[in-house]
């Protein structure tokens, strides 16, 4: 395998130390012992608008808005693995992250089969499971193996850098990357050894239609 790994990481935290910045760290110190590229992007200070439903990206291939997640369709296109981490903000994600990843899985249109997806969440105390079900959701959605740890991947903190005390929180961080690592690893070692799988024509079922 000659081809070096990236991961694309959005962090949709205003705050650039925040505890997402502190559960990130963590996976890069692994992704940087395994020779893992990475590239970690603070979303959650831009403004970024949600889809208006305009359907100009059918035809341009990228969104009428040509602001940052344009940007990040040609990283995530060239990227291995995709991590998105937000903090929690009444039981959900947050909502320019929202708005940025909704935009993004929208609008592009190359093949997202078989990049590793793995989300991170914080919260002071509850939200963590369902804002990870959410951002899960994008993996699942778009044929992208998601990878786990040995817990689901919530990080406990309030204040910036209070996540630092939650060892175990911090050690599910350092699971999780090399999961993603090995998965990734073996996705590129199956594509060379076996090849792809048996694809068919997508069809499209819609309830209200005669």
């Amino acid at each position: 395998m000659d081809k070096k790994l990236k991961v694309l990481m959005l962090n949709g935290s205003p705050r650039e130390n925040g505890n997402i910045a502190l559960a990130f760290h963590e996976m890069e110190q692994v992704f940087e012992k395994n020779d893992v590229d990475y590239e970690n992007i603070l979303l959650g200070r831009m403004d970024i608008r949600g889809c208006i439903a305009c359907e100009t990206c059918r035809e341009r291939g990228k969104c009428v808005f040509d602001d940052i997640v344009n940007e990040l369709a040609v990283k995530f296109e060239e990227a291995d693995g995709l991590v998105i981490g937000s903090p929690v903000y009444y039981g959900s994600a947050n909502g320019t992250l929202m708005s940025a990843v909704q935009r993004l899985f929208y609008s592009t249109h190359f093949d997202k089969s078989l990049k590793v997806g793995a989300s991170v969440v914080s919260a002071r105390r509850s939200g963590c499971t369902a804002t990870f079900d959410e951002l899960n959701k994008f993996f699942t959605l778009s044929n992208m193996p998601v990878a786990t740890s040995q817990y689901w991947n919530n990080i406990y903190g309030w204040t910036p850098g209070e996540g630092e005390v939650d060892d175990e929180g911090k050690q599910v961080m350092r699971v999780l990357a090399r999961n993603m690592v090995f998965l990734m690893k073996s996705i590129a070692l199956g594509k060379e050894q076996i090849g792809l799988p048996e694809t068919e024509e997508r069809v499209w079922t819609n309830f209200t239609r005669r």
